[in-house]
This record gives structure tokens, C-alpha cells and sequence, in this order.
């Protein structure tokens, strides 16, 4: 089961993660300020097609209007907890990154490391 995740670990191009994730970090940012900077903008009175012969009555076109501001306002609701989760992964992102790259360092120091230890330990057996 560890077999996939090394393979895994050696595809992914790590430079290429590390290079991109201050962007991709950015770009969230930017995007959560302008969500929430914009208002929801207000739909344009569009004219629907009612069938002919039935003209609804003001309560009916006042309920259909409550239930629209209220789908409007859930929508918007939804994409600025999308766009809020948006920011977090990116942020996330950027942390995992980190601490890939602090990882990849003391791996390359560990390896060096043991590389020393046995060139040393050869040394003194063959001495």
C-alpha cells in the first residue's frame, strides 16, 4: 500500500509545485477579496413568459419574488464559502509545500550523512 504513494511522490514534479503555490496562493487571496468586496449584484428584471389567459395574482408574484431573494441570497452565500474554501487549500497548499521542500533537505542531509558514515566505517575496517 506504500508502493503507490512513492510512486506518487517521485511523478509529481516538486519544483514545479514549489514554484507555483506563492501564485496559487495569491490568486485565491484575490479572489476572496474581490468576492467579498463585490455586492451581490441585483438580477435585471427579466420578463417571464406567463401562459396566456393567467395573470397571477400580487400575492402569487410576491411570493415568487420572496423565493427568488432568498435563492439569490443562498447562492451568494455558497460561493463565498466556496470561494473562503478556495483560500484555505491554497493556503494549505503553500504550507505543504514548505514542508515538502524542508523534508526533500533533511532527506539530502540524512543521505549525505549516512553516505560519510559508511565511507568512514569502510575506512576503518579496511585500515
Amino acid at each position: 500500500m506504500a508502493i503507490p504513494w512513492l510512486v506518487a511522490l517521485k511523478v509529481i514534479p516538486w519544483g514545479d509545485v514549489i514554484e507555483h503555490a506563492p501564485k496559487v496562493l495569491s490568486a485565491a487571496r484575490k479572489l476572496l477579496e474581490r468576492q467579498r468586496a463585490q455586492t451581490p449584484a441585483m438580477p435585471t428584471a427579466d420578463v417571464i413568459e406567463m401562459p396566456a389567459g393567467e395573470t397571477p395574482s400580487l400575492g402569487e408574484l410576491t411570493n415568487r419574488l420572496i423565493a427568488a431573494q432568498q435563492q439569490i441570497h443562498q447562492q451568494a452565500q455558497a460561493q463565498e464559502q466556496l470561494t473562503q474554501t478556495v483560500a484555505e487549500l491554497a493556503e494549505q497548499n503553500a504550507r505543504l509545500v514548505t514542508a515538502v521542500e524542508a523534508l526533500r533537505v533533511r532527506t539530502r542531509l540524512l543521505l549525505w550523512g549516512f553516505v560519510a558514515l559508511a565511507l568512514a566505517l569502510a575506512w576503518m575496517a579496511w585500515a
